[in-house]
Order: C-alpha cells, then structure tokens, then sequence
C-alpha cells in the first residue's frame, strides 16, 4: 500500500511540475482585441523576452456565429468585424531588424464551432453561390468533431492568423497574408511549432487569433471549423542572426519558410528563394548545392489560395539533412 501511495505521489509531483512548466506570465481576454494590423494599434500590454503568455481568443466571426446560429445570421453578418486579434503585446526587447520567436506551447480547444460556405468568397465561389452553415460541436477531451453522422473528424487546432506590426500607421486588413505574418492559414502551426517573425517595429506588437479546430492545406472553400480557443505562447527575441523577409518555422522534424505572392508561382519561387537563402545563411553550404537539396528533399505545400489577393506557399526542408550540413 505505502507502494502504492509513493507511486501515486510521484505521479502528482510529475504532473504538477509539468503545470508549473507552463504557468503564464500575463493572461490575456479575448476582448483585449483588434483586427487591423498597423503599428498605430496600441499595445495591450508590455512584457520581456522570454514572457509565456495565455490568451484567449473569439473566433473568427467575433461573436456572430454562434453555437446556435443559423442560416440567417450567416446571411446577415458584419464583416466589419472579422478577425477580432488577442494583443497587440509589445516585446521590449525587441528592435527592428530583429527576429521574434513565437512558441506555440499549449493549444486547448473550446466546445463548439463552425464552418460555412459565404457567397463570394472561397476558391470556386462561382460554382458555390449559395451560403451555407454548419455549427459543429467538439468534443474537447477526444478532441474529436462530427462532420456528419458519417463522419468523425480528429482535431488539429491552430491560429489561423499570427503576426506582427507592419512598418506602416495604416490599418491594414487582416484578411491576406503578408511579410508581418497574418492571416497564413497554415495547419502546421499547431502546438509545439515555433514561428518566426521578422520584427519592422520597435516592440513587434505581437498578434494572434482567427483559430482554427481543422483545415486542410488550402483552405480552399474559404473557412475552416472556426472557433473560439485558448492558446499559451513565448515570445523570445532574436538577436544578431540572419534577418528574414517573411515568416518561417520549424518543428522538429523539418525546418520551414513561408511565401506569400497574388499568384501560386509568385508564392512558390519567393519560398524556394527563401530556404535557399536560409541554408546558405546558417549553414555550409553553396547557393548551387542547396538549389539541387531542395529539389531532393525540399517539399511544396499550398498553405491557402483564398485569402486574396495574396495566397500562400511554404517549403519544408528535413531536419535530418540539415543536421548534416
């Protein structure tokens, strides 16, 4: 029994120091918000390097699509609204020219949300005019969504818009992509991913929101099961390293750059450009030689092609071959 009761300690020792691992420094509501990107927008709050940060966040309606919401507030709603954004946060640290990290530690799941079919809008909103709703309900333990009666869909949560403040006052809309970050739409920022941000800003003024439950790479009837969420994040700031014109990423199995363009070959050759200024930046290696890796191990993705008039493309380069180099 005093066994028993000795394991059991251990156990709760080990779950609770893994809590604490996590505690945030700041928490953040989700109605500490915006949905603009400028560097007029002003901070909610300032914290140091290396600050672990809780916010909440509204989904991408802010409110309008709810867990009862029907077919008519669909029809109805403001896009006024669209993209409430938890922050700014302004890193202290952080200077123009650098690098801010963004650690994606702990994403938790609320019990609802929705998806939708809005006219005009998605990548054939010629063959599908007509608006459609379906309000999902999640199952946050399973971490599970029915489609239908049919079908049960495994959850993959992730914001669907992060970034930071563009080197412009002017209010920017949050619906494309740019060199800030923004509205990426990129299922492979989920937990355990860490972004990186060009900083244009003194501050970066730091952004998240617009999350998503699932999403295929593409996004391609415009929406994905869209809901309000609880994301932990850490902010580092990166000094003296190679500077980057647009967001990147990593795992741990793969290394990451992102291209945003009007056109998917615009996108895609600013990606590969990208992870071959990477390699040649941070490792030894000529541009000729990791031109040829990438097109060995490089991989393609289409992150999205409805956020006009910018759509997306990322390539993913093995961690296994970078540890060679």
């Amino acid at each position: 029994m005093k066994h028993i009761l000795l394991i059991l300690l251990v156990l709760i020792f080990y779950s609770c120091s893994e809590e604490v691992g996590i505690t945030p420094d700041y928490v953040l509501s989700a109605e500490q918000k915006h949905n603009k990107f400028s560097s007029a927008i002003p901070p909610v709050i300032r914290v140091p390097s290396g600050s672990i940060i809780k916010v909440d966040t509204h989904e991408a309606s802010d409110g309008q699509l709810h867990r009862d919401a029907n077919i008519d507030d669909l029809k109805n709603i403001d896009f006024g609204p669209i993209h409430p954004l938890t922050g700014p946060v302004y890193v202290d640290e952080a200077e123009v020219g650098d690098i801010l990290a963004v650690d994606l530690l702990k994403i938790e799941l609320h019990d609802y949300g929705w998806q939708a079919i809005v006219p005009g809008f998605g990548f054939l909103s010629e063959r599908f005019p007509d608006a459609k709703l379906t309000v999902h309900k999640i199952n946050t333990l399973e971490r599970t969504a029915t489609f239908n009666d049919k079908i049960k869909l495994e959850l993959n949560p992730f914001p669907g818009v992060m970034g930071v403040a563009p080197a412009t006052d002017e209010m920017l809309s949050t619906i494309p992509p740019r060199e800030n970050g923004g509205n990426m739409d990129d299922p492979n920022l989920t937990e355990g991913t860490t972004v990186y941000f060009p900083v244009f800003v003194k501050g970066a003024l730091f952004s998240i929101g617009d999350a998503h439950a699932i999403q295929g790479l593409g996004e391609v009837c415009g929406t994905a099961i869209e809901s309000p969420m609880t994301i932990t994040y850490k902010l580092r700031v990166i000094k003296n390293k190679p500077a980057i014109k647009e967001p990147q990423y990593e795992t741990d199995d793969y290394y990451a750059v992102t291209g945003f363009g009007e056109t998917i070959d615009l996108a895609t050759k600013k990606a590969v450009n990208y992870m071959i200024d990477h390699l040649t930046n941070n490792y030894d290696i000529t541009a000729e030689d990791a031109y040829m890796l990438c097109s060995l191990v490089g991989d393609l993705h289409i992150a999205e092609v409805v956020d006009v008039p910018n759509m997306l493309v990322t390539m993913h380069f093995p961690k296994s071959i970078i540890n060679q180099l």
